[in-house]
């Protein structure tokens, strides 16, 4: 994981979704950001923008319980390090 993947994540809770700073840590599960099913997958569409990238149900669903934070940032590190973007 980034630091700057986190950070990013991180600002997009605080910013767009008023996550307490505090609630937002590395082994914080997504089920415990206080957002609901819909909201969640709003959060995760929200990052998928944010990089550029779209990250396939099967390496990460956000309604599966336990993912975490640094899941998160480790899924977006790897397909943004397997993927160029496209031009």
């Amino acid at each position: 994981m980034t630091p700057d993947t986190f950070s990013i994540i991180s600002t997009i809770l605080e910013k767009s979704f008023h996550t307490p700073e505090q609630m937002i840590k590395h082994n914080t599960p997504l089920s415990d950001l206080g957002l609901d099913s819909l909201t969640l997958m709003e959060f995760v569409f929200a990052v998928e923008d944010k990089f550029g990238l779209r990250i396939p149900e099967e390496k990460l669903d956000p309604r599966q319980v336990g993912i975490t934070l640094i899941n998160l940032c480790n899924v977006i590190d790897e397909i943004r390090e397997n993927h160029s973007p496209a031009h």
